[in-house]
């Protein structure tokens, strides 16, 4: 899959076991995820076109790996588990929380990541991120420091990724931001800075800023 997706983008597509992922995350082994990923196969589907995301699913929370997760991974801290499942090929934006997240791929997909400090004047330029190839079956963690957004598809039955975040990430704001710093722009949602190109309509129509510079890149499969 890796070397196919290669030879049809203009990008090189990295794997996430590859010492280039190691500055924006980590691959973890050793947890079972069956418990999570049978809800997802069986309780979830695929929209027809673009994407769904719920940020917390009961369901997956009640689990053994939920609680294991928790008091590992995030240090006893409250989580929510939650997913993405869609079709997107296009780079759109970035996003980053001031904790980790967790991605565990249900089917395989890609990648598109940056680091928050090769953000300049609240932009990014395309051509400094790289793009990792997700194999399923892949539990990994992407520091706070990385940027990210919703996964690419890499076959016509589109994608499924558990996402799991420190509780009460990418829920509404409660009450209206303060700008305080330059970064306070991007802030959008709880834990949730984002910079969106400016064709990625349903971003930018929830008041994401506008800061992806470039080509709003499609990958191929």
């Amino acid at each position: 899959m890796l070397k196919h997706l290669n030879s049809v983008n203009d990008v090189k597509i990295y794997s996430v076991f590859d010492d280039a992922f190691k500055s924006y995350g980590r691959v973890h082994a050793g947890f079972d995820l069956s418990e999570l990923t049978g809800y997802m196969e069986s309780e979830t589907a695929v929209p027809e076109s673009g994407n769904v995301y719920v940020p917390s699913v009961e369901a997956m929370e009640n689990t053994e790996a939920c609680d294991i997760i928790r008091k590992t991974v995030y240090g006893a801290m409250p989580i929510q588990i939650g997913y993405c499942n869609g079709r997107n090929t296009t780079y759109n934006g970035f996003e980053y929380h001031k904790c980790s997240e967790i991605n565990i791929a249900v089917t395989d997909f890609m990648l598109v990541l940056g680091h928050v400090w090769q953000i300049e004047d609240n932009q990014f330029f395309v051509g400094n991120e790289r793009v990792f190839f997700v194999p399923k079956g892949t539990m990994l963690e992407m520091f706070q420091t990385t940027l990210h957004l919703s996964p690419c598809a890499v076959s016509d039955e589109g994608f499924k990724d558990i996402v799991i975040l420190a509780k009460g990430t990418n829920t509404p704001l409660e009450s209206p931001k303060q700008i305080v710093t330059d970064e306070d722009a991007l802030l959008l949602q709880k834990n949730k800075w984002v910079i969106a190109h400016k064709d990625r309509e349903p971003l930018v129509r929830q008041g994401a800023h506008i800061g992806l510079i470039g080509e709003n890149k499609e990958l191929k499969y």
